[in-house]
């Protein structure tokens, strides 16, 4: 960890909608901010470029000697260079470590074995026992999976919307929320919303919002797809489990996870129903893992 006297650190969390950091100098936070993803697998290079200057430049950091980031996809060796590359350019001297962002996340919660669920705009579970060795599951991407994302939590809103209209139903509450967030009139609108270019993975991980609210006002089919997020996330943790032989603790993390209270209950139920009940939801931002990797 950066004591007195030492130089200045960077701790950096990426994600797949924005870019944390906070800039430590003798041992104590001096500034932090938030700019656009820089992860290396879901923007441009160009744009991944972009915010990492960005971020150096609002948090004012120079003389760095140790650069902590925790990233989403950052899956093979090719991915952690392209990254440290981004980040050398503005920390030439620094000793610089790249890890999965799901790694911050039990960090974050102060443990050094267990398993780490992630659940924002992706999904994922990355887990180490205390022999040292570790696993993952999930991390595909939006294509392959990310099942219990906020991106995937989205996507199945507007498959019901759909679905609903394909049988002859009116717009229910879910369809409502989902088509005013938008701004569209009807549900036929959202298959050329979807597919435009002009959306994304971040466009529809926000209309997850439409579900919650759906949920909170009583709707029993967005009830459902909370509940299947959940469990989703629990099948993540409980595949790094079977590879580890460990049955916890377990964190769940990312805006998502974090912040609504039905899929971290799913996500208790179906652990617990499998033996597992040393489960904890993260309390702090996941960028306060690196400084115990600093």
């Amino acid at each position: 960890m950066t004591g007195p006297g030492k130089a200045q650190a960077v701790m950096i969390d990426i994600g797949g909608s924005k870019t944390h950091g906070i800039l430590i100098s003798n041992g104590e936070p001096r500034a932090e901010a938030t700019v656009g993803s820089a992860n290396v697998q879901n923007v441009t290079p160009a744009a991944a470029a972009a915010n990492i200057a960005e971020l150096f430049r609002a948090l004012g950091s120079n003389d760095v000697s140790r650069v902590v980031t925790g990233a989403g996809g950052v899956d093979t060796e090719t991915d952690r260079q392209a990254l440290e590359q981004l980040i050398r350019a503005h920390a030439p001297h620094a000793a610089i470590t790249v890890v999965h962002d799901s790694e911050l996340i039990l960090a974050a919660a102060g443990e050094s074995h267990g398993i780490a669920v992630i659940a924002g705009t992706g999904s994922a579970a990355w887990g180490r026992n205390p022999q040292g060795h570790e696993a993952r599951s999930g991390g595909w991407g939006y294509l392959l999976g990310d099942e219990g994302s906020g991106y995937w939590l989205g996507r199945e809103a507007v498959r019901h919307s759909l679905l609903r209209m394909n049988e002859g139903h009116r717009p229910d509450l879910l369809t409502k929320l989902l088509l005013e967030s938008c701004g569209l009139s009807h549900p036929a609108e959202l298959i050329a919303r979807f597919h435009s270019p002009e959306t994304g993975r971040r466009y529809w991980a926000r209309q997850a919002r439409a579900v919650t609210e759906a949920a909170d006002q009583g709707h029993p089919e967005s009830n459902d797809l909370l509940k299947r997020t959940g469990q989703e996330l629990a099948a993540l943790a409980l595949l790094v489990a079977h590879q580890l032989n460990i049955a916890g603790p377990v964190v769940l993390g990312g805006g998502l996870g974090m912040n609504v209270t039905r899929i971290q209950r799913a996500f208790r139920e179906t652990l617990a129903e499998a033996g597992m009940d040393e489960v904890r939801i993260l309390d702090q931002p996941p960028v306060h893992g690196a400084r115990q990797l600093l």
